[in-house]
């Protein structure tokens, strides 16, 4: 593995372990505060006394998103995706620093901005896997990034269905439907896709690595310093 190769693997690893990191800080805000997870969305702990465990976590996977979604653009072809990522990294930043609003509240600005980046990094972070894993198709993670995106979308639709009903005036609250667990299964399946994204991201760096290195003897072979 090249000096380059090497390097970006090592980036990528800590990504993948500030993934850990704010996978571990999740759950264990799930377990200090004791909520019903089927029925209270993830933004609501952020009311908890030990909510700042909540912002503390989605950094955590803004800061892998940032490296991974840096890694892949070092590859042209992936900067698309790249941006997706990246733009999920950004969501989750503003989903940490403006909180949701208390249940029974009227739509604030903080609530109204933590509402769509949710939305906005549902939405792109599938999006990212599945032109990825068509890129890559040939790729050992493709067809796993590729059902995992695809569940985090179909999952997505019953995330956002409550709001459309409301819209037409059909109240729904979170005792109504499992909004935790479909909230949640989002959340899982979209991480889960970003620590693949970053084994993609691995994967692209050795196989660039590899024509250099295969030059670069074949330089030494012909005598070319």
């Amino acid at each position: 593995m090249g000096s380059q190769a090497f390097t970006g693997s090592m980036v990528i690893l800590g990504g993948h372990a500030a993934i850990g990191a704010g996978a571990t800080t999740m759950l264990g805000l799930h377990v200090v505060t004791g909520l019903d997870p089927v029925h209270t969305v993830i933004s609501e702990y952020a009311f908890e006394a030990d909510g700042w465990l909540l912002p503390l976590s989605l950094t955590l996977f803004a800061a892998a998103a940032t490296v991974i979604a840096a890694m892949l653009a070092r590859d042209t072809e992936n900067r698309g995706a790249a941006l997706l990522v990246g733009t999920w990294g950004l969501c989750m930043l503003l989903i940490g620093a403006f909180p949701t609003d208390e249940p029974g509240l009227p739509l604030s600005m903080s609530g109204g901005i933590h509402r769509y980046a949710a939305f906005v990094a549902f939405l792109t972070m599938p999006v990212a896997g599945l032109i990825l894993a068509r890129r890559h198709a040939s790729g050992r993670y493709a067809r796993t990034v590729r059902l995992l995106s695809l569940a985090s979308l179909g999952v997505l639709v019953l995330v956002i269905l409550p709001y459309v009903l409301r819209t037409f005036g059909v109240e729904v609250t979170n005792d109504d439907i499992p909004a935790g667990v479909t909230q949640r299964l989002v959340v899982g399946f979209e991480v889960a896709v970003l620590t693949l994204l970053g084994l993609v991201a691995s994967t692209s760096l050795r196989a660039a690595g590899a024509p250099r290195r295969a030059v670069a003897t074949s330089r030494r072979v012909a005598g070319i310093s």
